[in-house]
């Protein structure tokens, strides 16, 4: 059993409303809700249990309901006063938890089974959480509240969760009363008693630098090194404590801490496993919510004496969380920590390793504690999941290019069995995979080949999907090369098409494959790459750089002006462009967009574009470039695209796909992005998108709500129009295009 005593995430009030209880039920990952009046006193309880039995039995679901209307009024409490074994006792199969109150009958906590789950604050330590990473400031302010508050703010700019301090009472923790001048303590104690003595910082001060944490958004706690200080960090209202390695032993201030009803960090350095094993005996009879932090307690220690292996040993004894606390130099252990199960490191915060005092000899400088809180971060999202391995987006763009395909190395009639013999393989990879042409021998052509047609997947299938006409409330057409348009028009009733240039394309004269004049309209999309792998960027900070794009996307005018006779419903051709903004290692600031955005409308503004409309695309934060992933900082943002627009006279080509993307990794609402953006849209790519870089997805194949974006499109931009720009969906006669039509129909239709 443990007993939380941090109510705020399980209490909700009687008369709020059923919706924000399920937020709350979402939240707190316990699926529990203790229902409170404004004064705190329990009233009932809400499970995610009583959520749905209450849902089977309506008619009409309003979430606007007040939780009272669907609250348990039937459930078992405890006095808090309660012995912990007549508390335990409540506890079953059937009741998960048993909210504790006060003689008012106010809640005060929340006792449930033993949970693999620790709260600290707002942060969860589970097996599933991000490392809690704890700058341990320490005494390295060396008794200077204004450096105790500058060490705050480093932690901060590092990235720490946590700036931790410690807080002792000399004169209790010591048997000399912490007298620094004793002439018969030790060498090394007399030493540690001196710096002690001098580098204190008053309780004032202390609490003063927990209030600058809070002011900056960190969570602060400290170990108290003895009673005293424990109850002096009590009054103040700690969320947790930290246990030094040297008070693993101390079981009288164990059972002081762990009375307290606080989770609790507990170190294990200079103790024997015998000794681990006593101390967490303990910690599960005072039913403690704790983490055990693997350590070795040298100044530095010598990495042949951390054995961070130990550490799933250490898991096994405490039946707990683990982490790590070190004292080595570098970075390089607590990223591998974190690597091998670790959900809390700790390491000591410096600005000057010179200083005085040993800590500051093994203390991170503040880039350092960033570049170690980066490579977590970095092998917390590698370390990704043990589920079965699927090929993602940037390895499906190589595998295009690199892999091999099955083609046929002879003409094949329609009907002639296919043998082994009129099957090649050949790169690149835009079909049939070589280890299933065994699947392919046998059958029976349902379309002719020539010598080195690509062979698909529906060639083992009885028949792909077939373009037929379609009826969209708005233009639309498809993605085609100026080769496809002959081929691909007859097959549907397009109002127009969307050029797709490769920058050799520039220089292709476009009536070899143009030969009349059509009764369409038609898009550009200028391309992202250019000769020399130059890719376009109207915001590069080297100015000749940029004057290339401004001349590269100049000639993509040239040539769609070129093209604009040939079509009869194109009275102001749009160009798509991708405009920029992106680098290569991490985002970049948002402080620097603003000054990006007028580059790009400075750059802009050197292009004659009379007779073409340029329209810039709506960007993935995590965009494809060659074959590897980069990061986009430009035209992500719904309120930064907005005032782009407004600004500056714009409309952008709303990608469906990559704005998902960019609302998904940013936690905001895709539908007020398309409420914000879809008002200065002239032209969409519909395509489906999962997580944060599942880009191109086939429609129904990915994250987004299709009916919500037509409903939404419907009423903020009517007139766009759009194609369905599905990755390689043109393969195989274009099947990719026309099921992604067929499924867009029921939302983007004729109605």
């Amino acid at each position: 059993m443990i007993i939380d005593r941090s109510i705020a995430k399980y209490a909700v009030f009687t008369e709020e409303s059923l919706l924000t209880a399920l937020r709350k039920i979402s939240e707190n990952k316990g699926s529990i809700l203790v229902a409170i009046t404004d004064s705190g006193i329990v009233e009932g309880v809400l499970t995610d249990g009583d959520f749905r039995r209450w849902l089977v039995e309506q008619s009409d679901i309003d979430l606007n309901q007040p939780v009272s209307a669907v609250m348990n009024r039937t459930f078992v409490v405890c006095s808090e006063h309660e012995p912990a074994e007549r508390i335990e006792e409540r506890l079953s199969d059937r009741i998960a938890f048993v909210p504790l109150v006060d003689r008012q009958n106010r809640l005060v906590g929340v006792a449930s089974r033993r949970s693999a789950r620790l709260q600290i604050g707002e942060f969860s330590i589970d097996a599933e959480s991000p490392a809690f990473v704890i700058a341990e400031i320490g005494n390295n302010h060396n008794g200077n509240l204004e450096l105790a508050m500058r060490l705050v703010d480093e932690a901060v700019a590092a990235g720490a969760n946590c700036a931790k301090f410690q807080m002792r009472r000399m004169e209790a923790l010591y048997s000399n009363a912490g007298d620094a001048d004793d002439a018969s303590a030790d060498l090394g104690a007399q030493y540690t008693l001196d710096l002690l003595a001098r580098f204190q910082l008053s309780d004032e001060q202390m609490f003063a630098a927990f209030d600058h944490c809070k002011a900056r958004g960190i969570l602060p706690l400290c170990t108290p090194w003895d009673k005293a200080s424990l109850v002096a960090l009590e009054e103040y209202g700690m969320a947790a404590y930290k246990v030094a390695s040297a008070d693993l032993t101390n079981h009288e201030l164990i059972e002081a801490l762990a009375a307290t009803r606080k989770p609790l960090i507990v170190s294990t350095g200079m103790s024997t496993e015998a000794e681990i094993r006593d101390s967490v005996q303990l910690l599960k009879r005072l039913k403690a919510q704790y983490v055990l932090l693997h350590v070795n307690s040298t100044y530095p220690a010598p990495f042949k004496d951390i054995h961070l292996k130990y550490m799933a040993r250490l898991e096994k004894i405490g039946e707990c969380p683990v982490g790590y606390s070190g004292h080595e130099r570098g970075i390089s252990v607590p990223i591998a920590a974190v690597a091998r199960g670790a959900k809390v490191i700790e390491k000591h915060l410096t600005i000057d390793r010179s200083m005085e005092g040993n800590d500051h000899r093994v203390s991170l400088l503040p880039a350092e504690f960033a570049a170690m809180v980066q490579g977590i971060r970095e092998v917390e999202e590698a370390l990704g999941s043990v589920d079965e391995r699927r090929i993602t987006q940037g390895e499906l763009m190589n595998r295009e290019v690199l892999g091999k395909s099955l083609v046929a190395g002879r003409a094949i009639e329609v009907g002639e069995t296919i043998v082994e013999e009129a099957i090649s393989v050949r790169s690149p990879g835009q079909g049939l995979s070589p280890y299933r042409k065994h699947a392919l021998i046998g059958r029976r052509a349902t379309r002719a080949f020539a010598q080195g047609d690509v062979f698909f997947p529906s060639d083992l299938e009885d028949g792909s999907s077939a373009a037929r006409h379609y009826r969209f409330n708005r233009p639309f057409g498809i993605p085609v090369r100026h080769h496809d348009l002959r081929r691909m028009l007859p097959m549907s009733n397009f109002d127009m098409v969307e050029f797709h240039l490769s920058y050799k394309d520039l220089d292709v004269d476009p009536g070899r494959f143009l030969e009349e004049r059509y009764d369409l309209d038609f898009v550009v999309h200028a391309p992202e790459l250019f000769a020399g792998d130059h890719v376009l960027d109207l915001c590069a900070d080297d100015l000749s750089y940029r004057r290339r794009s401004i001349d590269e996307l100049q000639r993509v005018v040239d040539v769609t002006r070129a093209l604009k006779p040939r079509f009869s419903k194109a009275p102001r051709p749009l160009i798509v462009i991708n405009a920029g903004g992106f680098s290569m290692d991490g985002p970049l600031p948002v402080s620097q967009r603003s000054a990006l955005y007028e580059r790009i409308a400075e750059s802009l503004s050197q292009i004659d574009t009379a007779g073409v409309e340029i329209i810039p695309q709506t960007m993935p934060p995590f965009p494809w470039h060659f074959g590897g992933q980069r990061f986009h900082n430009l035209f992500v943002d719904a309120g930064d695209i907005a005032a782009f627009c407004t600004r500056y006279g714009y409309r952008v080509c709303l990608d469906v796909s990559h704005s998902s993307l960019a609302c998904n990794h940013m936690h905001l609402s895709f539908k007020n992005f398309l409420e914000q953006v879809g008002p200065l849209t002239a032209h969409m790519h519909m395509v489906d998108a999962a997580g944060v870089d599942g880009e191109g997805l086939q429609i129904g194949e990915g994250d987004i709500d299709f009916a919500m974006v037509g409903e939404v499109l419907d009423r903020v931009a009517p007139k766009a129009s759009f194609i369905p720009e599905i990755w390689q969906g043109h393969k195989d006669n274009g099947s990719g295009f026309w099921l992604a039509l067929e499924r867009l129909e029921p939302w983007l239709g004729q109605r």
